[in-house]
């Protein structure tokens, strides 16, 4: 084995993630579907790591699922995406820090196009001057969140409450990692470890006492794939996508799934209970679904947030069963809740068939 060829290839797939000094793109839908993490990773960026992040509420959809979905012209989502830049430097700031890996997927397109297309960068500049006034320089570094979170995942170590073991056999948590198609296959280079090696996330599970799964569809689409899903007639193909992903892992028994897309993680948490309702079939242990993270969640964790506080009561399969294999000391009556102490909502989780 030629080591300083496997050396040189590697570093063809590291990328370059800000130290500090962040202007933080929020999702539009993680917002909806897992409100808690996005707060969270705030929490542990300036809490725990003491960075300085910047959360504008200013800011606006990137366009990225209209763009997809062809109802938003691209240089439409150009100039959306032109003012998002202009608002970086409002803030007096150079690195993005992107939650989202469609809008990740699309800054990083519509970047390179201007690279590759100057006048395309030039009609961007004109049109967001005529519609407000404004200007714009691109951002230094433009980061996924979960590019953040694995860069200092050995600070979250040393910091930790918890680790992805079971507090019972002493023995790694199983961990399924998924990776979203627009952060690793849309622009390889961009992502850690490109599209065939990721190790964004699979690098967070390691550190932190777990272990990775690997198993056939490892790298296979979730289904979400907006033209499956936005239209009603297609959602079939949204959901076969994610049922073969379950019932290739099925066999290797995984304790959790994380993932660093919102609809990744929506979809393989939702869809579960969606077999169980159409096929009467449920995966994990004891039949009681494959609890669902996403790598905010998961780091909570290992630092002892409160669950309830990052919305792990959201998910449609029931986390508890992990918690109480990590130890975890956790309030099951506080799961629901509400910010005035009040229980609001289901007292009892619904059961999968």
């Amino acid at each position: 084995m030629n080591n300083k060829k496997n050396t040189a290839d590697w570093g063809k797939y590291q990328k370059e993630i800000a130290d500090d000094n962040y202007y933080y793109a929020r999702s539009c839908i993680r917002q909806n579907f897992f409100p808690g993490s996005e707060r969270t990773f705030l929490k542990i960026l300036t809490q725990e790591l003491g960075k300085t992040i910047y959360d504008d509420q200013n800011h606006t959809s990137c366009t990225g699922i209209g763009y997809h979905t062809d109802i938003v012209p691209f240089e439409t989502s150009q100039t959306v995406v032109a003012r998002q830049f202009s608002l970086v430097g409002d803030a007096g700031l150079e690195n993005m820090a992107v939650s989202c890996v469609t809008s990740f997927g699309l800054y990083n397109e519509i970047v390179e196009t201007w690279k590759e297309f100057p006048e395309t960068e030039a009609k961007a500049r004109e049109n967001l001057k005529k519609a407000t006034g404004r200007e714009f320089q691109i951002p230094k570094n433009i980061a996924h969140t979960s590019d953040i979170i694995y860069k200092f995942r050995e600070e979250i170590w040393n910091k930790r409450k918890y680790s992805l073991t079971n507090s019972l056999t002493g023995k790694p948590l199983k961990i399924v990692d998924h990776i979203g198609c627009h952060y690793a296959k849309v622009f390889p280079e961009k992502g850690v470890g490109g599209a065939e090696f990721p190790k964004v996330l699979s690098g967070m599970v390691k550190s932190w006492g777990g272990e990775i799964v690997d198993y056939p569809e490892r790298r296979h689409c979730c289904g979400f794939g907006f033209r499956q899903y936005l239209v009603k007639a297609n959602r079939g193909y949204s959901l076969s996508n994610t049922k073969k992903k379950l019932e290739s892992m099925a066999p290797f028994q995984p304790d959790a799934i994380v993932a660093n897309c919102p609809g990744c993680a929506m979809f393989m948490d939702k869809w579960q209970y969606v077999l169980s309702q159409m096929e009467g079939k449920t995966y994990g242990e004891a039949k009681l679904g494959i609890p669902v993270l996403t790598y905010e969640e998961m780091a909570g964790l290992v630092l002892g947030y409160n669950p309830w506080d990052m919305g792990l009561q959201m998910h449609q399969v029931d986390c508890e069963p992990l918690l109480k294999k990590m130890g975890y000391d956790y309030d099951p009556q506080a799961k629901y809740i509400g910010v005035d102490g009040k229980q609001i909502g289901l007292k009892t989780p619904v059961v999968m068939l």
